[in-house]
């Protein structure tokens, strides 16, 4: 079986392609190379001792979309690609919905093409908006309350019309589709050899509090003290990428087992940490003091978010294995050994 993988050399994508590839899985990968590096893919391959194809381009040209799907014999695809920074989403909405949105038209017109039809997309807990009860369950009411979080939902809307039209036009071979509403990924492969590497100021809290940690930057910037939380800070579900990579392999596991229509899931801990108790964590595992200063809140920022995880664990029968010790432990062991990052 043949995995098409957009956005693979990226931070969860290149976990998920280690996973795939460990599974007996082909994989292909196409990234633009915005936010990640080739570098990521180079790993993979030397820590699983296996070979993967890579193809340098973007989801919104077509004419490399349909070389890839005639070069290779695809099975399925996970689709990562797509800019995730909800302040930058808030600065330059236009650019988020010609990315995600556009670019995931594109993907999904030259798959049916091709006559590939199963997929998995890389949606995101923010289709939730401003949650009124937790945890988050997937019959639960969508909103946005960013550009990023609403080019994810429209993106989500389009894939639920996509296969309603089967309904309809009863092909013999219909879409089939996983929507994957991941919360807060952390952590790093265990070897330190993989990890996040993002480009300028992190828009993440674990490669911030990691380059406080290495020293690259003076101070974590924790943005909004005031919430209605435990400390007042902001509460998520950090999840660790490898369990989340993991959760990745599972959906087309059962996607190519027969698991037919839209079937959104959540992939989450079920349990929130906020962002000082993650900092706690992140000095007591690994003995390092990490200074902050408490910041205006992030336009489009929840106060709380975190997951029920029950279907991911009936439909895919998966659930998070690794605690907040291993994603603060194995996060600070890639930092690290990388203090640069990929380069």
């Amino acid at each position: 079986m043949t995995v098409l993988v957009t956005g693979g050399a990226g931070y969860i994508g290149s976990h998920t392609c280690l996973e795939l590839l460990k599974a007996g899985y082909s994989v292909v990968v196409l990234d633009n190379l915005s936010n990640s590096s080739p570098e990521s893919l180079n790993r993979v391959m030397s820590i699983t001792g296996k070979n993967l194809e890579f193809v340098q381009g973007d989801i919104r040209d077509r004419a490399c979309l349909k070389k890839i799907f005639a070069d290779y014999k695809i099975n399925s695809v996970i689709h990562f690609a797509g800019l995730k920074a909800v302040g930058e989403s808030c600065e330059m909405p236009m650019h988020y919905y010609d990315n995600n949105v556009y670019g995931t038209i594109v993907l999904t017109q030259e798959m049916e093409t091709a006559g590939v039809k199963k997929l998995v997309f890389s949606s995101s807990a923010t289709v939730y908006g401003d949650p009124e009860t937790l945890p988050l369950t997937e019959g639960m009411p969508l909103s946005a309350t960013n550009p990023y979080g609403r080019s994810k939902l429209i993106i989500e809307d389009m894939l639920r019309d996509l296969q309603a039209a089967d309904k309809l036009n009863k092909p013999a071979n219909p879409w089939a589709i996983t929507l994957l509403r991941y919360f807060n990924p952390v952590g790093a492969h265990e070897s330190g050899q993989i990890g996040e590497d993002p480009n300028g100021i992190p828009n993440n809290l674990m490669p911030f509090i990691t380059q406080v940690a290495v020293g690259k930057r003076k101070q974590l910037s924790v943005f909004g003290g005031d919430y209605d939380t435990v400390d007042g800070t902001g509460v998520r579900d950090y999840i660790h990428v490898v369990d989340l990579a993991k959760g990745h392999v599972k959906s087309i596991a059962t996607l190519e087992n027969g698991l037919t229509g839209v079937q959104a899931i959540n992939l989450g801990t079920g349990n929130g940490q906020s962002v000082l108790q993650l900092v706690k964590a992140f000095e007591q595992e690994n003995k390092i003091k990490i200074p902050y200063q408490i910041s205006a809140r992030r336009p489009g920022d929840v106060a709380a978010c975190y997951a029920d995880a029950g279907k991911a664990k009936a439909l895919l029968d998966w659930q998070a294995e690794l605690d907040v010790n291993a994603m603060v432990k194995d996060s600070w062991h890639w930092q690290s050994n990388n203090p640069n990052g990929y380069e």
